[in-house]
């Protein structure tokens, strides 16, 4: 159990401190969101601006990307749980995720995108689990909070400078045109291949297995049983505000509807990431003294009122800045809410909690995604509030997901022994 004494709570750990694992994959995320962020930001303008595809295939998209991905994470998580170890999986999803991105390149319909898309996603859906599974077994207790934060810093870091590398490529070929043109999609794409591969290097070589706490004692079952009451409640509760939270690409083309240009919606994306970068460290530390809960309760809330403004957005300016406090809104969030699952699942369940807390996400992410794309057309001719209803949508869905959070889950400031009579 925790120490729960002055002392412990107390105690601090430098950056340099922090186990081998932790740096390894934070430098794997580095790399790969270099990679992947030159790309995946463009899909949507390259599927409205080279295919002519609408909006609601662009929602159908991603919804299904999203959902064979986080049908593979419950799988990975739990697998990794029964194995007792995590690094093969991680390697092969990073693996996976890379071999499938060169053939964007060749991509001349909405289906050959959808395909490209599904298989790097399934990488993804390999990888998460094990990997931030790995990260919760290798630090200390205390300093999980600290250890996600940095990781979620690293892969932000990593997106700020493919997003640059991008706007460069973009700025050579294009120059500030409105519309995204094949051929610098084909260029980003083929540069992105090299820091993909590095990636899958450097864990491969750097990262070590750790055991997993009590496998010898208990194998895992693939199910919800034996999980606390509490976290499957926190899953529910993710459930209703992930159904709000619908694929970025929409947040792209509203940008671009409000006249952005290609390379200021990549500037604008650097903007959100290089916020997202520097807040996520700090904020997974304070969520270590001040508990988790807190730190997701006003940063859900804040998502609800940046996707207000979205809706409402007039200028170009307003979505820059709607941009920049969206990254506030996923420093605080996406590392603190990891942190939250491992307090929640006892160590030999982790895998597979992860895999669970990803999926939930993922599977939500379609019927989300459909939902934006169809609110912003128009459904059956009927057109609506258009491009500001996904936005309003989601506003909505985040109050009610911060109005449960606030009233039931328990301020979970630490991790803690799960409590037998949580379970059933």
């Amino acid at each position: 159990m925790a120490s729960t004494t002055p002392q412990a709570k107390k105690h601090t750990v430098r950056l340099g401190e922090l186990p081998r694992n932790v740096w390894v994959v934070t430098i794997t995320s580095f790399l790969t969101d270099i990679s992947s962020e030159m790309v995946i930001n463009l899909i949507p303008l390259f599927l409205a601006n080279v295919l002519g595809v609408r909006t609601g295939i662009v929602g159908l998209i991603e919804g299904i990307a999203e959902t064979t991905a986080s049908l593979l994470k419950v799988f990975s998580g739990w697998l990794s749980d029964r194995l007792g170890r995590r690094k093969r999986l991680a390697v092969a999803g990073y693996a996976l995720s890379t071999a499938a991105k060169p053939f964007l390149y060749f991509a001349t319909t909405w289906g050959w995108v959808l395909a490209v898309r599904s298989a790097d996603r399934m990488g993804k859906g390999i990888r998460t689990a094990p990997r931030d599974a790995l990260v919760a077994d290798t630090v200390d207790e205390r300093h999980r909070g600290l250890a996600f934060g940095l990781h979620r810093a690293g892969d932000t870091a990593g997106a700020v400078i493919g997003l640059l590398l991008a706007m460069g490529l973009i700025w050579a070929v294009q120059g500030r045109a409105m519309s995204l043109s094949r051929f610098t999609f084909q260029s980003v794409v083929l540069f992105s291949i090299i820091p993909a591969t590095l990636a899958v290097i450097v864990l491969a070589v750097g990262a070590q297995d750790v055991p997993v706490a009590g496998h010898a004692r208990r194998l895992p079952s693939l199910s919800l049983r034996g999980f606390s009451a509490h976290f499957k409640g926190f899953l529910l509760i993710v459930i209703l505000f992930t159904l709000g939270n619908s694929s970025d690409a929409f947040l792209v083309l509203r940008a671009q509807e409000r006249g952005i240009s290609v390379l200021g919606i990549m500037g604008m994306l650097v903007t959100f990431n290089v916020i997202y970068s520097l807040i996520s460290g700090p904020a997974g530390a304070l969520s270590d003294r001040v508990g988790r809960r807190r730190l997701l309760v006003s940063g859900w809330l804040g998502y609800g009122l940046i996707y207000l403004g979205f809706a409402l957005a007039g200028a170009a300016w307003e979505v820059w800045t709607l941009f920049a406090l969206y990254g506030v809104y996923y420093g605080m969030t996406e590392g603190v809410a990891r942190a939250m699952v491992a307090d929640l699942a006892s160590p030999e369940q982790r895998g597979t909690a992860f895999g669970v807390y990803s999926a939930a996400i993922g599977l939500t992410a379609l019927p989300a995604s459909l939902i934006a794309g169809l609110l912003w057309q128009g459904v059956a001719g009927w057109q609506g509030l258009g491009p500001r209803a996904p936005f309003f949508f989601g506003a909505t869905m985040a109050l009610v997901a911060v109005a449960l959070l606030a009233l039931w889950l328990p301020n979970q400031s630490r991790a803690q022994p799960v409590p037998e009579e949580w379970k059933y």
